[in-house]
């Protein structure tokens, strides 16, 4: 989760990211800051992020971001 908060962080340091939820839903986060977390996510953690799992259920959160890694990770 470290590493997920610094890449948010980066992006916005005025936010919150341990307890913000509806980054997507609140336009916290835009289109080319998930573009900026994709490239950031797949750098770090050595996956490629396919396009299914670009929607805003995946970037509402940081919890949600770390899920959706887990995942990515597992398969």
């Amino acid at each position: 989760m470290e590493q997920i908060l610094e890449i948010l962080n980066d992006l916005h340091p005025e936010v919150d990211f341990t307890t913000q939820t509806g980054l997507i839903d609140n336009k916290i986060l835009d289109s080319f800051d998930i573009v900026s977390i994709v490239t950031e996510i797949s750098n770090e953690f050595d996956i490629a992020v396919p396009a299914e799992e670009i929607i805003p259920d995946n970037f509402n959160s940081a919890q949600s971001l770390q899920a959706m890694i887990d995942r990515l990770l597992d398969e």
